[in-house]
């Protein structure tokens, strides 16, 4: 991903949160049509904030080494549950219930043009650790975006397990158990390189926009076919957002 499509797409995140509160805020300051006033608008979370370096647990995930590097011990993600089962249509956008799932998560931070190596590193890291603590990955990986800015953008890798330890383990070198974004939201498909998911996000922006919808201050990634190179056109990747 060049820098000149990294700006793009974190400007894309920050403008649709931005945008949709510039709508209610509207709604709100218009005079009255109608006897029940219009909701007060709800200020979400900056999301162009610049990273803190020092948060607790965040780490900046290492870049697997290219020419001679050793296979991944642990197997591909292939087969495993979506956090959806029903498929979404390539073509349109639909209402979705997100349960919460016990999930092993590890906390990165990367610049945009090393999305991909980054987010593939911190899955297996986690696959790697599963493997350790003999915990059974059962979904599909998922990333959450939390804060970005024009450079890069810090992230929550996530796998969903079959069950939550007991006890819990302690956290290590960054990695805890928690659970996946639950609730209602909004499912885009995107079908295609990750170079081109900019697109997706500009389709995101705009219906998000017509429908004058408010969502909360983060987006979802979640891979239904393996994170192996950004150029891979037959990549599938569901990407949730989650109304206020």
């Amino acid at each position: 991903m060049t820098r000149t499509r990294s700006k793009s797409r974190s400007t894309l995140l920050a403008r649709t949160l931005a945008g949709c509160l510039a709508l209610s805020v509207a709604d709100a300051a218009a005079p009255a049509l109608a006897q029940s006033p219009p909701p007060a608008a709800t200020n979400p979370l900056p999301t162009t904030t610049n990273p803190d370096p020092k948060t607790p647990g965040t780490a900046d995930i290492p870049v697997p080494a290219q020419a001679g590097a050793a296979p991944s011990a642990t197997p591909p993600a292939a087969g495993r549950e979506t956090l959806v089962a029903t498929p979404g249509d390539a073509n349109d956008v639909d209402e979705v219930s997100l349960p919460a799932k016990p999930a092993a998560i590890l906390a990165g931070r990367a610049k945009w043009e090393e999305a991909v190596p980054s987010l593939k590193a911190a899955f297996q890291r986690i696959e790697a650790d599963l493997a350790k603590a003999g915990i059974r990955p059962v979904g599909r990986p998922i990333a959450v975006f939390a804060k970005t800015d024009d450079d890069g953008f810090q992230y929550d890798a996530m796998i969903p397990i079959a069950a939550m330890p007991d006890p819990k383990p302690a956290e290590t070198d960054g990695l805890r158990f928690g659970t996946t974004p639950s609730g209602k939201a909004l499912r885009f498909p995107h079908k295609g390189s990750y170079d081109e998911i900019d697109g997706t996000y500009e389709t995101l922006t705009a219906y998000l926009d017509a429908k004058d919808v408010v969502v909360q201050d983060r987006f979802i990634e979640e891979y239904v076919t393996d994170l192996n190179d950004k150029a891979d056109e037959k990549l599938d990747v569901n990407i949730y957002a989650l109304p206020k």
